[in-house]
């Protein structure tokens, strides 16, 4: 009964979060790939929904117009994620990956770049005179609890001052200033038009290891930030070479999956992500150094110099993980949340 409840409950918010016109957009494409009639999917989405605790839009980004119950029940939709991720990553010890402030200053020493609040930047013209010369000639403005990209403002420093920057930053209600990432050339070959981080999935296990659920490489295409929400793809990393092996994917389903990158026409299968080796034991050492968060998506950023974080994720995105591999995967984390609970 409670689970019934606790469905209802979701689809409610799932009506209240919708993005309408993708999910418009969303069925009439299906209708004409498939023949099924625009009200029959608009009722599918609705008792999938209730059925496999996925959300509206995940029906269709899941492809579930044309899976079995079977394969339906692999999937792992927002619904069960939340509730996983409550168990792993605890409503108490989530602050410090949801405040890129706080995030920053405690795992400062994983980062190959500077991160400042606003107040920092306020009090300290000299800040703004080391970011003005940096090499790179810009600066990234951003919210401290921004999502999925959005929140994020890159500005040049030719014809900037301090003043400037403090006028932007309250006209956004912005709260960090930060350098400017020059990613590493081989990731700028491949995708130019934004910094492209890897996305590195751990889990801690009953013993306290660190286990990897998956490792994706997120592209830019047309935007400056990399998120599949900002119309970007995410491929599939070999773990063990740290080489892309399935094409770039996006989460709208009208597009169809990217073989050769878009803009650079570099091919994205087989390209070797630079410091893999150092990519995996930076994600590793990270989900050891502060265990009450037991299930992280890190985002890592590789320069020159080797790879840095850029955030911890408590709430990791079910779509980049699942999308680039075409396979439902709750079942990997089924088996800890069963540890989890035997060993509570």
């Amino acid at each position: 009964m409670k689970k019934a409840v606790m469905r209802i409950v979701y689809l409610g918010y799932y009506f209240k979060e919708l993005d309408w016109e993708k999910y418009r957009h969303f069925i009439r494409h299906v209708n004409k790939e498939t023949n099924i009639s625009e009200p029959a999917l608009l009722w599918k989405s609705i008792s999938n929904s209730l059925l496999y605790n996925i959300s509206l839009l995940e029906y269709f980004q899941f492809h579930f117009y044309r899976k079995t119950k079977e394969e339906k029940e692999k999937w792992a939709g927002t619904g069960y994620m939340y509730e996983f991720q409550r168990v792993m990553n605890p409503i108490f010890s989530r602050d410090i990956l949801d405040d890129k402030r706080l995030f920053f200053q405690r795992y400062r020493k994983f980062f190959v770049h500077e991160v400042y609040s606003d107040k920092e930047f306020y009090e300290d013209p000299q800040i703004f005179e080391k970011l003005k010369n940096a090499v790179s000639g810009k600066i990234v403005i951003k919210a401290s609890d921004g999502k999925c990209g959005a929140q994020v403002k890159i500005l040049k420093t030719e014809d900037l001052t301090h003043e400037k920057v403090i006028s932007q930053l309250k006209e956004d209600k912005y709260d960090m200033v930060e350098e400017f990432i020059i990613q590493h050339p081989e990731l700028s070959r491949l995708a130019p038009k934004g910094v492209n981080t890897v996305r590195i999935f751990t889990q801690l296990n009953e013993k306290d290891q660190v286990e990897i659920l998956g490792c994706r490489q997120r592209l830019s295409v047309f935007s400056n930030v990399d998120n599949l929400a900002a119309g970007n793809i995410a491929a599939s990393v070999d773990e063990s070479t740290g080489k892309i092996n399935g094409p770039g994917v996006y989460s709208d389903i009208s597009k169809e999956p990217e073989t050769i990158h878009p803009v650079s026409g570099v091919k994205i299968i087989d390209f070797q992500i630079p410091f893999w080796k150092e990519c995996l034991a930076l994600a590793k050492e990270a989900a050891l150094f502060d265990k009450t968060n037991r299930s992280i998506g890190w985002d890592i950023v590789v320069t020159e110099s080797g790879p840095g974080l850029i955030e911890g994720n408590h709430d990791w995105c079910k779509l980049v993980w699942q999308l680039p591999v075409d396979k439902g995967m709750k079942s990997r984390l089924q088996a800890y949340w069963d540890q989890f609970q035997k060993a509570g």
